[in-house]
């Protein structure tokens, strides 16, 4: 199975598991150094066809095909650019991924504590603490990917990243770690709630 084969399978689980409603989110998968293959806008995750991916060149955005690529096109490409590792990005519109990230006024997510977080590449132990950073949402993609370039320039950025009211963007050194760091962070941000809600009461 090719990577654009396994990319299609991941998006068919994220649409069957609700992650990406109303065509929301946007997956792509590195093809090398310079090309990725990044889903087409406005089309259902659930159901996505390996014609439903266009080739992006990654320093510039450029589409060979014409067709309109996803409106974060920017984030997967700056994602390539500054992990030449990184070989899979999922962005997702999940429920508990956008609500904690209203929840949260830190500049990160600090999660510590929990046995899952050794889903995630490296992690060794729950006493670890996993800090998932917080930026703004921001309909200008350009403005916000340098946001985001800058952000990394200065402290670790490691497995995804939040936007605010808007979703998780995570990213893997193939499609199957990328689908598990989604999975493990979509877990631990669900336990975080959870956590927040109760404490509240």
């Amino acid at each position: 199975m090719t990577q654009l084969d396994a990319l299609v399978e991941t998006c068919h689980w994220i649409g069957h598991k609700g992650w990406a409603p109303a065509t929301g989110g946007n997956m792509s998968v590195r093809e090398d150094a310079r090309w990725c293959w990044l889903s087409e806008s406005g089309r259902d995750k659930g159901s996505l066809t390996r014609d439903d991916f266009l080739q992006v060149e990654i320093a510039t955005g450029r589409v060979p095909s014409g067709r309109k690529p996803s409106a974060e096109t920017g984030l997967h490409t700056l994602i390539y650019r500054l992990f030449p590792e990184a070989h899979a990005v999922l962005h997702v519109h999940t429920v508990n991924a956008t609500v904690l990230s209203r929840l949260e006024s830190a500049p990160v997510l600090r999660l510590q504590g929990y046995e899952m977080q050794k889903s995630l590449a490296g992690q060794q132990t729950h006493l670890d603490a996993v800090d998932i950073p917080l930026f703004d949402n921001d309909q200008d993609i350009d403005a916000l990917a340098q946001r985001i370039a800058h952000y990394a320039e200065a402290a670790p950025l490691r497995y995804g990243f939040l936007l605010r009211g808007h979703g998780l963007t995570c990213w893997g050194r193939d499609v199957n770690e990328a689908r598990r760091h989604l999975e493990g962070l979509e877990f631990l941000f669900e336990c975080e709630l959870r956590l927040r809600l109760l404490e509240r009461k």
